[in-house]
């Protein structure tokens, strides 16, 4: 009478833990959170990598503008120095 009793508390006990398992709908709905997540991770990251690049290009003109300036103002000053040594 043990062992029967024993084995229907075995029995009852693993439909317990089998019925307490998630769901078809929430394994789903966890899977899709997770495609989710990872689509706007990926996202993230490309929208970070454009904003880095468009710096770049930010920087690199305003280093081009700047070494014209001082490209222009290094001639400046030798013609206007040129021009003085010339007339003494």
């Amino acid at each position: 009478m043990k062992k029967v009793l024993s084995i229907v508390a075995v029995a009852a006990l693993s439909a317990a833990f089998v019925s307490c398992g998630p769901s078809k709908e929430e394994m789903e709905a966890k899977e899709k959170a997770k495609a989710d997540s990872t689509a706007a991770a990926a996202q993230a990251q490309t929208d970070s990598l454009a904003k880095v690049a468009e710096a770049e290009t930010a920087a690199a003109a305003e280093a081009a503008a700047k070494a014209t300036a001082d490209s222009t103002r290094i001639a400046d000053s030798t013609a206007a120095a040129t021009k003085g040594a010339k007339k003494k």
